[in-house]
């Protein structure tokens, strides 16, 4: 089914093929029709499948005429790097339509004066992160009341802690009367009890394969003691020839020392976290999609929203605390029907919870041995398995209050007197 059996108009779908989309995705195929005919919409698909061109295509052919005073959509995401994609992809095909379509992208992490002094001028979609849109509003430089079509991008991340306040908060602002549709890789609870509040008879779509992962993402699990983590890395990316790998560790301070270590075994490599500028982590991407940089070591900043093109290999360096996160990290390899590589890199502290992993995500992963990393560690029992420095302890490996109940009784000292 080609993009002009839709729905679409002549121009949008023009705009489409030259952006490089010829036949529409099934989550697009399945997506865009309800849409168009003002629906609410409730859309699960997994990372790299189309999500974004989904909604910017239906979402800018609902657009009105009027003049852009106040804007008419506003598409809310969790980061400042998927508003700029998901604002660079609007705008691209926002350019070959008849009317002047205006789009405005704002987040945090920068001056809020030049983006007030653009809102000046009106826009017809926004594009935000949540916190740096409140702040807006709270200085009178934006009004939400016009909004006629809302559009939640990630929304089980937006529903995440530090989102759901701010959400809630902007949801209150926005006009009873609107077309909501909402996107997501999982269908979160939370996402789910917020779709039965604001939805009204919404289109459901889940395209979702019945396996957890594509099966274009090869995965692999790698024993290897934690003091030789950065060693086995670094002898993996050398005897594999690894042209671009995503790392992910648990910590903003552990991306700073891992990449580190790897600069001076003589890899390009660079850290991203949250408490970088904006321009630096703009830089870092911008360099990493063009090969200037090998290897970015990065929090789970990184875990959604990043759409990079032909991304060979993804690195769990640490484990995500959260199991779900996992498909969202490997979920940055293997996008668009792409071939990819996810290692996981299991110390003997991190068993329990790597086998967790297995089972909430279905795997069945056999431990790799690497000739010269053997392991020498002993694994703990899964009972007292020790909480990961640094993070704040590790889903499915901090004590429960039986065993800590049977350690008080173990240890009665520990009391005092």
């Amino acid at each position: 089914m080609p993009f002009s059996e839709l729905g679409l108009t002549a121009p949008l779908v023009a705009a489409a093929q030259a952006l490089g989309f010829q036949q529409p995705t099934p989550v697009q195929r399945a997506a865009i029709p309800p849409a168009l005919l003002g629906r609410d919409l409730l859309a699960c698909a997994p990372t790299g499948s189309g999500k974004t061109l989904a909604f910017a295509l239906a979402l800018l052919q609902r657009l009105s005429p009027a003049a852009p005073s106040s804007p008419q959509a506003l598409v809310l995401v969790p980061t400042r790097e998927l508003a700029s994609q998901v604002g660079d992809t609007l705008s691209a095909l926002a350019c070959v339509l008849p009317r002047r379509c205006k789009i405005n992208v704002v987040f945090g992490g920068v001056s809020i004066n030049p983006q007030m002094m653009r809102l000046r001028g009106g826009c017809m979609v926004l594009v935000a992160t949540p916190g740096r849109l409140l702040d807006l509003v709270a200085h009178n430089a934006v009004h939400l009341a016009s909004i006629k079509l809302l559009v939640l991008d990630e929304a089980d991340r937006l529903l995440d802690l530090g989102f759901a306040d701010e959400l809630g908060a902007l949801l209150a602002l926005l006009p009873m009367q609107r077309q909501n549709l909402f996107f997501s890789a999982t269908f979160a609870p939370a996402l789910q009890a917020l779709a039965a509040a604001l939805l009204h008879d919404p289109a459901r779509v889940d395209v979702r394969p019945d396996t957890r992962h594509p099966a274009t993402i090869v995965q692999r699990a790698i024993a290897v003691d934690a003091p030789r983590r950065t060693q086995l890395l670094l002898h993996l990316i050398k005897q594999q020839a690894w042209s671009r790998v995503l790392v992910f560790v648990a910590t903003k301070f552990a991306t700073e020392i891992v990449a580190d270590k790897l600069r001076k075994g003589g890899l390009a490599a660079e850290p991203l976290h949250g408490q970088l500028s904006q321009g630096k982590r703009s830089q870092v991407l911008a360099d990493f999609k063009a090969s200037r940089v090998q290897v970015v070591v990065a929090t789970d900043l990184a875990a959604r929203g990043l759409d990079i093109a032909n991304l060979p290999v993804v690195v769990n360096y640490d484990l995500p605390r959260a199991t779900l996160d996992y498909t969202h990290r490997i979920g940055r390899t293997g996008r668009a029907g792409e071939a990819g590589l996810a290692v996981s890199l299991v110390s003997a502290d991190s068993q329990a919870h790597w086998r967790l992993i297995q089972k909430r995500q279905r795997l069945q992963l056999a431990l790799e041995s690497i000739v010269g990393f053997e392991t020498k560690q002993v694994t703990p029992p899964d009972s007292c398995a020790p909480e990961a420095p640094g993070n704040g302890g590790i889903k499915g490996k901090r004590p429960s209050k039986k065993d800590k109940l049977r350690a008080a009784a173990v240890h009665p000292s520990n009391h005092g007197s």
